[in-house]
């Protein structure tokens, strides 16, 4: 609401968005668009699954005037369930990486699978199969916008965000993590990992390694950057 400082702004805003995590509106998340919009750095007609509601709940919390959904960023539709046609799937898990809220399970090089209620229909999982064997289809022809999604709904896909944000964030944490102390058990004894034997290659391998070690330390301890949620996306 007018008055509203811009951080209370954008978590009443995050709120008021459907969770689909589609990044359709230009930002990366709903917490993203959020604050974009809380900033006044983005409209609030730029998230197609919200719909005409959607836009009505953003003016109503930012005191402006309704307007009609941008179609730069796409069109209201019905919402959309995705699934794999197993007999093509190969198992490649870039579609699990893609989706935004675990709603693909699977291993390496075996058959994938959605978990319907968990699918928020964002198409993410789409341009990133090589064989394109997943494909949308409607829940509900005649229900578009948040006539076809639920506040429940927005809440799992919410909170399934955040638990699959929070867990790629620590696997990417121990795998940085792996790599040092591999840079380490090699520099402890360089001529033993490596094929070189002149003096003067393996000194300037040494150098090499220490300035990777260095610039990897460097980033695990930076100041953390704002989340792109309020607590939970």
């Amino acid at each position: 609401m007018p008055g509203t400082p811009p951080d209370k702004l954008a978590a009443r805003l995050l709120d008021a968005l459907p969770q689909t995590q589609c990044t359709r509106c230009g930002y990366p998340d709903c917490s993203g668009y959020a604050q974009a919009v809380a900033s006044a750095a983005a409209k609030i007609n730029q998230c197609p699954p919200g719909g005409a509601e959607g836009i009505a709940r953003l003016a109503f919390l930012t005191g402006q005037s309704a307007v009609g959904l941008d179609p730069s960023f796409g069109t209201e539709s019905p919402r959309s369930m995705a699934f794999i046609d197993e007999n093509w799937c190969i198992g490649c898990t870039l579609c699990i990486k893609a989706c935004p809220t675990d709603a693909i399970v699977g291993t390496h090089k075996r058959m994938h699978t959605v978990i319907e209620p968990y699918c928020t229909g964002c198409e993410l999982c789409l341009p990133v199969c090589p064989v394109d064997c997943i494909y949308l289809e409607p829940v509900d022809r005649g229900l578009t916008g948040w006539a076809a999604w639920s506040s429940q709904a927005a809440n799992t896909a919410r909170a399934r965000y955040a638990f699959a944000s929070m867990r790629r964030k620590r696997e990417e944490h121990e795998s940085q993590l792996r790599l040092e102390e591999k840079a380490l058990i090699k520099l402890s004894d360089l001529p033993a990992h490596s094929q070189h034997t002149d003096p003067a290659v393996l000194e300037k391998k040494r150098t090499v390694i220490e300035a990777a070690l260095q610039r990897a330390r460097a980033r695990r301890h930076a100041p953390a950057k704002p989340s792109s949620d309020q607590g939970a996306a």
